[in-house]
C-alpha cells in the first residue's frame, strides 16, 4: 500500500502509475482519497481545538468553583456540554473517514519499478535470462489410476 503522504504529494505521478498498469478505472480515486483526506485533516483540527477548549474550560470552571461563582461555573459547563456533543460528531466522522481513506487506498495500487517493462499482459514482457530447457511431463508417466491407499503401503517390513 501507498503511503498517503506521497500520494498527497505526488498525484500525477500515482495517476501515471495506474495508467502505466492499464487500470484507467482507479483514476479517480486518487483525486477522491485526496479529497477525503482533507475533510479528515480539517476534522482532526476542530476536533483537538475543541479538545484544547474543553481542557482550558475546565480549569476555569475549577477557578470559577473556588472563587464560589456557582452560577458562571454553570455557564462554562454547558459550553463544555455543548462542544463535548460536537466533539463526539467529529470523532465519528473522522473514524468514518479514515475508514474510508484505507479501502481507497488498499485498492490504488503500488508504483512499478522504472525496470519493468510497461505492457498489457505477460506475452510483452521481456525475457532477461533463461536456465535450461523447458521440461513437460509426458501423460503417460503420470498415474492418473485411482487406487486405495493400502496399496501404495510398503509391505517388506
Amino acid at each position: 500500500m501507498l503511503d498517503l503522504k506521497f500520494v498527497r504529494e505526488n498525484p500525477e505521478v500515482v495517476k501515471q502509475n495506474i495508467r502505466n498498469k492499464f487500470q484507467d478505472a482507479k483514476l479517480p480515486m486518487v483525486d477522491e482519497v485526496i479529497e477525503l483526506d482533507a475533510k479528515n485533516r480539517a476534522a482532526k483540527a476542530e476536533a483537538d481545538s475543541l479538545r484544547a477548549s474543553r481542557n482550558k474550560l475546565s480549569k476555569q470552571i475549577g477557578q470559577l468553583m473556588g472563587q464560589g461563582k456557582k452560577d458562571e461555573a454553570e455557564e462554562v459547563k454547558a459550553q463544555v456540554a455543548a462542544n463535548a456533543a460536537r466533539l463526539a460528531e467529529l470523532e465519528a466522522q473522522e473514524t468514518e473517514l479514515e475508514a474510508k481513506v484505507l479501502k481507497i487506498m488498499m485498492t490504488i495500487p503500488n508504483i512499478i519499478d522504472p525496470s519493468v517493462p510497461i505492457g498489457k499482459d505477460d506475452s510483452q514482457n521481456v525475457e532477461i535470462e533463461k536456465f535450461g530447457d523447458p521440461f513437460v511431463p509426458e501423460r503417460s508417466s503420470v498415474s492418473t489410476e485411482m487406487r486405495p491407499w493400502w496399496t501404495t503401503l510398503d509391505t517388506r517390513c
